[in-house]
């Protein structure tokens, strides 16, 4: 079982070249999981106001292309949502955590909440909606997991109304996890980013998957880490945060945001040039 690191930080392109010398060729495919709020895209205080920088998108769009790269977005959001925001032919999608997931020829792969789960689901999001959706908070039903908002809550409100949201979603049997300015509440059940990257490994490449193919994730939240953990040593893992000190599995720290644009030219230069 890997342990938590404090992961060496990589701040530019050179950082990618200088720490992974090799670990691409352009003999041999990569797979490329990323998350997208606060990876791909910037967080913005709405999720609806997110937006991939425009040189960043341009890299995506151009790797995405090439036959040797094989690209999945693994997000927090809904899977029509995520897929409305990225939005890449020839993309495998995962939505709510991975519980959806959805390849480029339109076949799914749906995990099956318990009927019991089910109903938990719906009660909850009605408790929560009366009982915390207020002074600037509000939930985001996605159907089989949900994120209470809190960021344009005052601030001497804030602490009250999210450990009252933890509070429900617990007392409903669901693991409600911290996440920017806000929480996510995710179904009992033994999947989670992690699973489902290497369900679509698996699906692609193989049980041999690791023989078969470079891996790269990236993400910036506490449910990355799910991935990050089950890729260690199997693949190459970065996490997006500014704390020089975080806990992570990732294999290397990226400070921002901006620096997801230099690990796409990274990929780009090995493939694309």
């Amino acid at each position: 079982m890997p342990e938590k690191q404090v992961a060496p930080v990589i701040n530019n392109l050179e950082g990618f070249e200088e720490n992974l010398p090799g670990y691409l060729s352009s003999e041999y495919p990569v797979a490329v999981l990323l998350d997208y709020d606060g990876t791909l895209a910037p967080i913005a205080d709405n999720p609806a106001k997110t937006k991939m920088p425009v040189e960043l998108e341009a890299i995506l769009h151009k790797i995405a292309k090439h036959p040797k790269v094989f690209l999945a977005v693994i997000s927090g959001r809904g899977l029509k949502d995520v897929q409305k925001q990225v939005s890449i032919d020839g993309t495998t999608y995962a939505g709510n955590h991975g519980l959806e997931i959805e390849y480029p020829d339109g076949s799914r792969h749906d995990y099956e909440l318990p009927k019991e789960i089910q109903k938990n689901y719906t009660d909850m999001v009605q408790e929560l909606k009366e009982k915390v959706e207020r002074n600037g908070a509000w939930v985001e039903d996605k159907k089989v997991s949900l994120t209470y908002h809190y960021r344009d809550t005052p601030v001497e409100l804030k602490d009250q109304q999210k450990q009252l949201a933890s509070e429900i979603c617990k007392k409903y049997g669901f693991r409600a996890n911290q996440a920017h300015e806000a929480i996510e509440a995710k179904p009992p059940v033994n999947w989670n980013k992690g699973e489902a990257a290497l369900y679509i490994l698996k699906q692609k490449f193989g049980d041999n998957w690791s023989q078969e193919v470079s891996v790269v994730f990236a993400g910036d939240d506490t449910t990355d880490e799910d991935a990050m953990r089950v890729l260690r040593g199997l693949g190459r893992s970065f996490r997006i945060s500014a704390d020089p000190q975080i806990q992570t599995f990732a294999d290397f720290r990226l400070p921002t945001q901006a620096v997801m644009t230099d690990l796409l030219k990274w990929i780009a230069d090995v493939y694309v040039s």
